[in-house]
């Protein structure tokens, strides 16, 4: 064999196993689980977790909407565009005199992940229209003549950093930065803010997961700040993970914090239950045990509440790959979460039925969520805006529904990803798409303004003082103490 051919034949090796290598990679977990079966009150959580090396890729990379395409709603429903062009419109804030506000944003330049999987992951992004710089402005849409159509667009602030969190509270506009939660001075109806901010707190900055979302305490005594973590589960050491993980709450009468829940790795909507008064949060669990796990989940968070980040997930379900140690007792005071939302959906947005909502009686009661849409499971998840009903307590109840899909076109691409959900002054779902730049309106016509959600007295969770096993995690649902 001449050395050129040899050459050849070599060379052909190498391609044909860096090709098989590539495939094998790209190709990466396939879930052996039906969605329905990891997703609701009592899903099925693999007992033996396959850790990866690589993760699985699957991007859908975004492509938009020609004039006249929308989601699609279920029979019955009209789906709009409340206001469009707008450049990576994320979280939405429905003011009392119904002006909307929404957030242009993006993740902060630097601390982006690192090492191969880093540097994959931000491909990987970039692919699916996550990298667009981030514009740092609110901007505030109005519907003067309630003909469900933004006809107004002001930009209300700009020069902030990374803006997600949005709350309002006796004049005065919360604005969470990635670094930060400010109060500015704000009277309803106007198109601007020029008065310099107060400084409520300081927050974590970027790190991984930087969206900072808020909710305004229904008596309007606290706010709470979701605030993710900086890693998978931990890789860079525990020390990087101060004060992350977590949900904060600040008094307005003391002016300070405290850290109110821990162990969720990303938490992100949150919402208080009307019928309840209890606080919810979406949270997004950690990657790499395959498409099956975990699945990001719905749950209330009582105050102290722990749910096993980085060391646990779904209670007692440990996470090998942690480095750290694990603390002592862990998983006997870890919570179980409420609702599985299916592993990878990346749920975002969320907002509760509530007065005067014009969905109907097929969406009476309950939580709407946005699942921002999977890079890393096969087939692809989430990529739509569900409904997670509720049972006359206050608890999930049943498998949840679709209520917006047709975001993927099933060529590998997706129109958008839908990433926030609010209420307009009408009472219809408003569901913003940051990739397209859309905010979609979604209503069922004619149907009647919903009553006020039936008020259920119930007692709050009490913080755990006493390592007590749970019953229920041993011998099922039905356990009772005597």
């Amino acid at each position: 064999m001449t050395s050129r051919r040899a050459t050849i034949t070599t060379t052909a090796t190498i391609v044909l196993v860096l090709g098989g290598l590539v495939t094998w990679l790209w190709r990466g977990d396939v879930a052996d689980l039906d969605m329905a079966k990891v997703t609701g009150s009592d899903p099925v959580i693999e007992e033996e977790a396959s850790p990866e090396t690589f993760p699985t890729i699957v991007i859908a990379r975004p492509v938009g909407w020609e004039a006249g395409e929308a989601p699609v709603a279920p029979k019955g429903f009209k789906v709009t565009r409340f206001a469009e062009g707008l450049v990576h419109p994320r979280t939405m804030l429905t003011l009392p005199n119904g002006d909307v506000v929404v957030a242009l944003t993006n993740a902060p330049p630097g601390d982006k992940p690192s090492g191969i999987t880093g540097r994959v992951m931000m491909w990987l992004m970039d692919r699916a229209g996550a990298l667009v710089p981030s514009p740092d402005k609110i901007v505030l849409l109005r519907d003067a003549d309630g003909d469900g159509k933004a006809e107004s667009r002001y930009v209300l602030k700009d020069g902030l950093n990374s803006p997600s969190g949005l709350g309002y509270r006796d004049g005065r506009l919360l604005v969470a930065d990635n670094d930060m939660l400010l109060s500015f001075p704000y009277q309803l109806g106007a198109t601007s803010i020029t008065a310099k901010p107060y400084k409520l707190m300081d927050l974590p900055a970027g790190g991984y997961h930087w969206m900072r979302n808020l909710a305004v305490s229904p008596d309007g005594k606290s706010v709470f700040v979701a605030v993710g973590s900086a890693s998978n589960i931990g890789e860079n050491g525990m020390a990087e993970e101060k004060g992350r993980a977590a949900i904060w709450e600040y008094d307005f009468t003391s002016r300070k914090p405290r850290q109110y829940a821990g162990g969720m790795r990303n938490p992100n909507g949150l919402d208080f239950n009307p019928a309840t008064g209890e606080l919810w949060a979406t949270v997004n669990e950690r990657d790499m045990l395959g498409s099956d796990l975990v699945p990001d989940y719905l749950t209330n968070v009582p105050i102290g509440a722990q749910y096993g980040w980085p060391w646990a997930y779904w209670k007692d379900k440990m996470d090998i790959r942690v480095q750290e140690p694990v603390p002592e007792y862990f998983t006997e005071y870890t919570r179980r979460p409420e609702y599985a939302l299916g592993p990878h959906v990346a749920a975002l947005g969320l907002t509760f039925t509530r007065e005067g909502h014009r969905m109907g009686a097929a969406f009476g009661r309950g939580a709407f969520i946005a699942r921002h849409g999977s890079w890393n499971r096969r087939p692809l998840s989430g990529y739509d805006v569900i409904f997670v009903p509720f049972d006359e307590n206050g608890n999930p109840s049943g498998p949840p529904q679709q209520v917006l899909s047709g975001f993927l076109t099933g060529k590998g691409t997706t129109h958008g990803r839908p990433t926030w959900v609010a209420w307009d002054k009408t009472g219809a779902l408003l569901v913003s798409d940051d990739t397209a730049g859309i905010i979609w309106r979604v209503e069922a016509p004619g149907a009647k303004p919903a009553p006020a959600p039936k008020v259920v007295k119930v007692a709050p969770i009490p913080p755990r003082r006493e390592l007590k096993g749970d019953g229920t995690i041993k011998f099922g649902k039905d356990f009772i103490e005597q």
